[in-house]
């Protein structure tokens, strides 16, 4: 038996803080599980009431002569704490506590919270909320409507979490008239103890559950939480996840003194969780329902080669559209396909994709077309397209539609448009489980979303890089550099640190006078590169205090002065410790690799295009530590832009193996030293293929975890 079997599966249900009173909560969900028809046994209980609705109520629930698997607790947080007390003693085997006034208003209310879960998880009896609306199990066998929703809703093949229970009444109204079925449902308010970790395992195990909705305000992390999560969505049976989550509009990263440090705010952290663990973000519950609903057909495509049937010219532009916006693309009929097409379809019919089989096109017309694209091996799924006009057989196509539905595994999406003339072929086509839109843009982009969960399934997986580290040495570096108060590591502690990791590093002098400056150019030999040296100054171009392509001792001199001139012109209060003298680097792409640490979750790392316009664009991908080859390869293949480093329009081919190493290496890094608050490599210079890179230059910030 699971955990959780005895939330979702009860065969006994008290209801502690039962209500006689209409209106008030603990009469509602009373009524609920009773008039839901609750196929197991329901006790009331309420030491003030002799019934509820008919039903005998009990004073206590250690009064209960039976067993009881599941407590609802409706009753104020003092009450409460006692109520799971006497569950505890009763051998209860699951709670629900709806009520409020807990961790939300802080407190005593936070306090009892904690104290109520400490409870609970000594007893180990798993507690759902509080401060949630609930939890509902529609399956014939259980029938539990124990929430604030007045209706049951129909039981299907979808699973829902939500941390909002004000969403959950929404959720279930929507569903209903998009004709959606569930098979487990639950508000898990303030999380106390169970969570959405807990409950997408659960409904990873459940065989009726084909794909899981969540809307999340926040998430608590925890141990390996990405690695379980990709085994949700990559086993054998893999289940796909959609998540609502909310805040993305956000305020991101506060001051931060590095460009990863500015663009990693907190959406940034969810985002690298969810595109490693292969979870889809959506924005809308429109969405959510829409991806949720295509998902439920259990269908994917092989690929992306998509074939547009329609009976209406414009539609079918706006869904080559979609198409093409959505990572799809039009199939290329065979020979065979055309000529069976030509063979049903009348001669003003267009037999390329998208096809056209002309406004009054009888159901018959489509079964033919919709069977000719559909045997085409070129052909990996169809968007069919119907606008009502006067000879439209709404309900004839819908039923033609699903007898080839049932004859083949590809996907088949439907956009019936309008309301009222081509509901009953609406109903029908839902009522077959054939996924079915009013516009022909969601139904594109729900197209979309089952390619993306294929290419997720068909990732390349490739082994790992064996790499040595030395790890001992960059861990002293960082104790000496805390112990001595530097936190802020520039290019001479910073270079020392990365070359622990495999980064190569330029040769580098620190120099105090315009005299030291055009000896050391000199025995470094040109061109070389001078910048200041200065706790105070990290973005040493903003303050001009970098030079370029210096080609002799003389220029070297100059660029000194300069350099220390502008930089206090830039900042009066800076500490100048010198200027450093550097190699002037190979020529390369200039790319950006950062870090930045988000207390509870870890270390971001960044990749994108580096140099001064990193911010500017924010054309970067983000994963969270640890990450081994096949991330860093996805985190640099994400990346708009990526085909500069491939050889775009004859340009030499980058070298993206030791980018994908350095990657990995700087995973390494930051995994076996967490003093590393902030860390900027801007830019890396990549050079041509098997020729490596070099870092041009480094901003680290350390700080005690």
């Amino acid at each position: 038996m699971e955990r959780l079997d005895a939330i979702f599966s009860p065969k006994s249900v008290a209801v502690l803080g039962a209500s006689s009173t209409p209106g008030k909560v603990g009469h509602d969900i009373f009524a609920n599980i009773l008039r839901g028809e609750y196929t197991g046994t329901l006790y009331p209980v309420n030491p003030k009431a002799r019934s509820i609705l008919c039903v005998r109520c009990y004073e206590s629930i250690t009064e209960i002569p039976d067993p009881v698997d599941m407590a609802m607790i409706i009753l104020p947080p003092k009450l409460a704490l006692q109520a799971v007390r006497d569950c505890v003693e009763k051998g209860v085997k699951g709670i629900v506590i709806v009520s409020a006034g807990f961790k939300e208003v802080g407190g005593e209310g936070a306090q009892i919270e904690t104290e109520i879960a400490d409870v609970c998880r000594r007893a180990d009896i798993p507690l759902v909320g509080p401060n949630c609306l609930g939890v509902i199990n529609p399956h014939p066998d259980v029938r539990l409507n124990a929430s604030f929703s007045t209706h049951l809703p129909e039981y299907g093949n979808i699973s829902f979490i939500s941390q909002s229970g004000a969403l959950c009444t929404a959720v279930l109204d929507f569903a209903m008239s998009r004709g959606y079925g569930f098979s487990k449902f639950i508000s898990i308010g303030n999380k106390a103890d169970v969570d959405e970790f807990d409950l997408l395992q659960y409904y990873h195990k459940d065989p009726e559950t084909r794909v899981m909705m969540v809307y999340m305000e926040e998430l608590r992390m925890r141990e390996n939480f990405v690695d379980k999560l990709k085994h949700i969505t990559s086993d054998h049976r893999p289940t796909p996840i959609l998540v609502i989550k909310s805040g993305k509009t956000a305020s991101g990263a506060k001051a931060a003194s590095s460009h990863t440090g500015s663009l990693a705010g907190s959406e940034a952290v969810y985002n690298a969780i969810f595109d490693e663990a292969g979870i889809m973000r959506v924005d809308t519950v429109d969405e959510l329902f829409d991806y949720a609903g295509v998902f439920s057909a259990n269908r994917l495509p092989a690929g992306n080669r998509t074939a547009i049937i329609t009976n209406a010219g414009g539609p079918g532009i706006i869904a080559t559209d979609m198409t093409e916006v959505s990572g799809l693309k039009l199939a290329q009929f065979s020979d065979e396909t055309d000529a069976a097409l030509r063979q049903h379809l009348p001669p003003t019919a267009n037999f390329s994709n998208p096809v056209d089989v002309i406004g009054d096109a009888p159901s018959k017309r489509y079964e033919h077309a919709l069977d000719a694209v559909i045997k085409d091996d070129g052909v990996d799924c169809v968007l069919m397209i119907l606008t009502p006009q006067s000879m439209t057989d709404a309900i004839g196509t819908a039923r033609a539609i699903v007898k080839t539905y049932k004859n083949t595994d590809k996907p088949i999406i439907c956009c019936f448009m309008g309301v009222v003339d081509v509901s009953a072929g609406v109903q029908y086509l839902q009522e077959h489980h054939v996924p079915v839109y009013a516009f022909p843009e969601n139904a594109a982009r729900a197209m979309g979303m089952l390619y993306e969960a294929t290419r997720w399934l068909t990732r390349t997986i490739l082994p790992q890089y064996d790499l040595t580290f030395d790890r001992d040495r960059a861990r002293k570096i960082v104790d000496e550099c805390l112990k001595s108060g530097k936190t802020v590591l520039g290019e001479h502690d910073g270079a020392r640190l990365l070359q622990c990791y495999g980064f190569p590093t330029l040769p580098a002098e620190v120099v105090g006078s315009a005299r030291e400056a055009g000896q050391e150019a000199e025995k470094m030999g040109y061109p070389v590169v001078m910048k200041v040296v200065s706790p105070q100054i990290l973005h040493k171009m903003d303050a001009k205090a970098v030079v370029l392509n210096i080609e002799t001792s003389q220029e070297a001199q100059q660029a000194y002065t300069d350099i220390v001139n502008n930089a206090k012109d830039y900042n009066p209060d800076a500490q100048i410790q010198g200027v450093m003298v550097t190699k002037m680097a190979p020529k390369g792409e200039e790319v950006i690799l950062g870090v930045n640490r988000h207390p509870g979750f870890g270390h971001l790392l960044m990749f994108g295009f580096g140099g001064i316009y990193v911010e500017l664009f924010k054309n970067v991908s983000f994963r969270m530590a640890p990450i081994g080859r096949n991330n860093a390869r996805r985190m640099i293949r994400s990346v708009r832009g990526y085909q500069i480093l491939t050889g775009y329009r004859g340009k030499p081919r980058a070298d993206i193996e030791t980018i994908e190493k350095l990657l990995v290496g700087l995973s390494s890094l930051v995994t076996d030293c967490p003093q590393v608050k902030e860390l900027d490599i801007n830019p890396l210079l990549v050079h041509e293929e098997s020729k490596g890179a070099t870092v041009a230059d480094i901003i680290i910030t350390l700080e005690e975890e």
